[in-house]
């Protein structure tokens, strides 16, 4: 196999620290908050006192005094001495830690200022509030001047001490430790480890696709495959609803500032992790059965925040198709396999055999041309997402194309056709998948962990 360039994989696990490593992890937080607070205030300040040229007064506000000369990261950076004399409580935090800091206020600051590539701008970055920041990096792990040190479960962080690790699964061998993130959840404390793979697989060559496939992803069915396949919505949140209203509304009869109140919140935040948990569990399944039965996978470029403010806005978020269109593209770079986005206008309007434009309403589920094309609408649209697909790609050539292959009766067949049901079983590993035909024609997808 090919290799090409390098890949940086992030491998989560779950710290066991002592009551008083606690207290330490959040102590720094809360400095770290403080400074980055300060950080950001000078940074606006330098910005008010500077927008308006030297010989014109704004329309607005003109500050008086002295110009500050332009404030930066490295500015910023070179002030951290005089802090520590200043607050010797900052002393006790690891400086890479304090710089990271700062260089995360930068990058914010830079996306607010500087447009990306394709001219879009961040908001603006906002001061803290208590509690905002809970993590903090190591930049360099398992060197000499790192500030944390991974042996074996074991992890060595400067000035907190020796951690226990919950390793659940081990790191891969030829990987390297490039840096640490200490993070708080609702559930307890984690460190992410950033891992160099520089044996990253080179795409495989476009004339050697064999399976090409369009996924339409909808709320009444999470996606339908060109092959008629299709995965119900798991409705994660929605499921989950009633005892979150239960929950929060007993935390809002509790007093704030109460333990009876953290407790309650613990419990809001709790449940709200377990639902995002069992959503990028589901997630990088149906993206490991996709990766694994196709070559080339074609999805559509939907407008996700726009829809995201519909009256469906809760049911989007719900399903998540950003979050599921980004990781499958990820597990797709690390199998070497092709992904690629196409405008997805008309495609549920336009007859995948005939090309025919069938005006319908959303409420309209079934494709019905003159042609004698009668189809699920979600499959006609995938059809006419890997056709798109295919035409920026001529030189695929798939075996059995069913492009051309349609007739009435086989067509309508996908009507008699259930859904796909995704059973997720608590443990196992990720392998090969492989649809089973059942009784009642429902295809199982059942992915070990």
């Amino acid at each position: 196999m090919l290799y090409n360039s390098y890949m940086l994989l992030t491998y989560q696990y779950k710290l066991n620290p002592t009551p008083q490593q606690v207290v330490t992890m959040e102590t720094w937080g809360e400095l770290l908050r403080r400074h980055y607070n300060y950080a950001l205030g000078q940074r606006l300040d330098w910005l008010n006192r500077t927008r308006s040229l030297l010989d014109r007064c704004s329309l607005v506000c003109e500050p008086i005094g002295e110009i500050p000369e332009k404030i930066d990261y490295y500015t910023q950076a070179s002030d951290l001495k005089q802090t520590k004399e200043l607050f010797s409580e900052y002393k006790n935090i690891y400086a890479d830690c304090q710089q990271q800091n700062l260089m995360r206020l930068d990058k914010a600051w830079k996306r607010w200022l500087l447009p990306d590539k394709n001219g879009k701008r961040g908001g603006r970055p906002r001061f803290k509030k208590r509690g905002d920041i809970c993590s903090f990096t190591f930049p360099r792990v398992n060197n000499p001047k790192a500030g944390a040190h991974l042996v074996g479960n074991v992890l060595k962080l400067s000035k907190i001490g020796e951690i226990e690790v919950i390793l659940h699964r081990p790191i891969p061998e030829g990987f390297e430790i490039k840096q640490a993130t200490i993070l708080r959840k609702a559930d307890g404390w984690y460190c992410s480890f950033s891992l160099e793979d520089k044996t990253v697989p080179a795409l495989l060559p476009i004339d050697e696709i064999k399976t090409a496939t369009g996924i339409d992803v909808g709320l009444e069915k999470f996606l339908t495959t060109a092959d008629g396949q299709s995965i119900e919505v798991p409705q994660y949140y929605h499921k989950a609803q009633a005892i979150l209203a239960r929950r929060q509304r007993k935390l809002a009869r509790s007093a704030k500032g109460s333990k009876n109140h953290q407790k309650q919140a613990s419990k809001v935040a709790r449940l709200h992790l377990h639902v995002a948990r069992q959503r990028k569990e589901f997630h990088y399944h149906v993206a490991h059965w996709l990766v694994n039965s196709y070559d080339l996978i074609v999805f559509e470029n939907l407008n996700i925040k726009g829809l995201a403010r519909t009256r469906l806005a809760k049911s989007i978020l719900d399903v998540a198709w950003g979050a599921f269109l980004q990781i499958m593209q990820a597990v797709a770079v690390k199998r070497g396999k092709h992904t690629t986005g196409v405008d997805p206008r008309g495609t549920s309007i336009n007859c995948s055999s005939c090309g025919q434009r069938v005006e319908k309403t959303l409420a309209v589920r079934v494709h019905s041309c003159s042609c004698g094309l009668v189809i699920d609408r979600d499959w006609n649209s995938a059809l006419n997402l890997r056709q798109r697909g295919l035409g920026l790609c001529p030189e695929v050539q798939i075996a059995g194309d069913r492009r051309s292959d349609f007739s009435p009766s086989g067509a309508t067949a996908v009507l008699k056709r259930g859904s796909v049901g995704l059973p997720i079983p608590g443990c196992g590993g990720l392998g090969d998948t492989q649809p089973m035909k059942q009784q009642v024609s429902f295809v199982n997808l059942r992915c070990s962990r």
